[in-house]
């Protein structure tokens, strides 16, 4: 079995994995990093989405293999001693969650949409975040909270 070194939330890991092994398994089931939800498994819902490398990829189509020599970071990574990321913080206090299942696929595509353009229009939000799909709450206070995370971001994040 190919073995793979992974840094995930800012600590190395080298695991030995199948080939066939997707990255959403090796982050949940081997590194016990349960907050990237499985949705699919076909990456339509974008719920498994995490940054690899600083761009948000569905994890659910990336093989853990490919992601050998990798940076990842998880929504549990995003926190730093326990102060929530900006754009964790906007999700929260606009009320952009109702189940929260989509949640930190939102969050973690919502940073990369932000960090390559850092004052998004409505529009641009809503093509930004196409992959990832929220079930319950209609994506008015989800577009809210991704202003309000992006002005934050620009203020309080280099």
């Amino acid at each position: 079995m190919p073995r793979i070194t992974v840094t995930v939330d800012g600590v190395g890991y080298e695991e030995e994995v199948e080939p066939r092994l997707l990255l959403v398994h090796l982050l949940r089931d081997t590194l016990g990093k349960t907050g990237t939800p499985i949705g699919c498994d076909t990456t339509n819902c974008g719920a498994c989405t995490v940054l690899m490398d600083g761009k948000s990829v569905k994890s659910c189509s990336v093989l853990a293999v490919q992601a050998d020599g990798s940076e990842i970071t998880t929504v549990e990574g995003l926190s730093a001693n326990g102060v929530w990321h900006p754009m964790q913080r906007a999700f929260h206090e606009e009320h952009a969650l109702q189940c929260g299942f989509c949640t930190p696929g939102m969050i973690i595509a919502a940073i990369d949409l932000v960090r390559t353009d850092p004052d998004p229009d409505d529009a641009t939000i809503r093509e930004g975040l196409e992959g990832n799909l929220c079930r319950c709450t209609g994506y008015c206070n989800i577009v809210r909270a991704v202003r309000r995370g992006a002005q934050e971001m620009g203020v309080n994040t280099p």
